[in-house]
């Protein structure tokens, strides 16, 4: 950058992502940047994810803050790059998680990042998933959690997918109740 440039924020998250394998924009801020959103702020952290292990660099983060997550969310079974395209309007731009994707990597972030209360809010609102890929990626999913979430909750708020997401999850009804303590120090009681 020469003096007196200005940083964007597309160009700077794109050249951040040719350093790190699986490099994109995920979570709540995908959701977001996808039309599904609940009160959000406007300074809201970036919520970034990839498979290696990076610092963000400080000439990055002061300008947009963010967060970076390594979760092994899914199973190296699951295809790269499944589920994740760049924006419509930015097809050259960095990988977004779609819908799918985004939602189950913001259920992870449940009691870590994410609050409850606004986590139920959001997927509330996710009312037209694909199910075919919803499917492929909660058979993929390493997390318990989440895909206890993802089923429990899509049932309780009667989303239209809600019979999909419990296929795929694998999940039955006479299977017992699963409790966490989560890092927040919430518990989370989730019925079968």
């Amino acid at each position: 950058m020469f003096p007196k440039d200005t940083l964007h924020r597309e160009d700077s998250l794109k050249f951040l992502s040719g350093s790190v394998e699986g490099f994109h924009v995920g979570s709540k801020t995908a959701l977001a940047w996808r039309g599904v959103r609940h009160n959000l702020p406007a300074r809201e952290p970036l919520s970034l994810w990839g498979e290696g292990r990076i610092l963000l660099p400080p000439w990055f983060t002061d300008r947009f803050p963010a967060r970076y997550s390594k979760r092994n969310l899914f199973s190296p079974e699951l295809p790269k790059g499944f589920g994740l395209q760049p924006l419509p309007e930015t097809p050259d731009g960095v990988l977004v998680s779609e819908p799918e994707r985004a939602l189950l990597e913001m259920l992870s972030e449940v009691g870590v990042y994410q609050s409850i209360e606004e986590a139920r809010n959001i997927m509330e609102g996710v009312r037209s998933l694909r199910t075919d890929t919803l499917a492929v990626l909660l058979k993929h999913c390493l997390r318990v959690k989440v895909r206890l979430l993802c089923v429990s909750w899509a049932e309780e708020l009667n989303l239209p997918w809600a019979i999909a997401a419990r296929k795929a999850a694998g999940r039955s009804r006479d299977q017992s109740r699963w409790t966490a303590r989560l890092k927040d120090g919430t518990v989370l009681n989730i019925k079968p």
